[in-house]
């Protein structure tokens, strides 16, 4: 059933990932109404500030045509 492992020069090391313990933890704490809150209001800020960036940033990753070059009386010759 159990696999014999190699012996290592710190036995203890070795059964110490078969241990079993029979203590329990505590149960967790429970967060309050503010925590939550606290915590959803963070996601919501979060959230906010990736969706205004890509509403900011839409425009210049649009790609558009390129407008008839206008050029200056300078650069006819003249």
């Amino acid at each position: 059933m159990f696999r014999r492992r190699e012996p290592v020069p710190f036995a203890f090391l070795a059964e110490a990932d078969s241990f079993r313990s029979n203590v329990t933890p505590p149960p967790r704490r429970r967060a309050s109404a503010g925590e939550m809150a606290g915590r959803w209001l963070l996601g919501l800020t979060i959230v906010a500030g990736l969706v205004g960036s890509l509403v900011i940033g839409m425009p210049a990753m649009s790609h558009q045509a390129p407008a008839a070059t206008q050029q200056s009386v300078a650069s006819n010759g003249r």
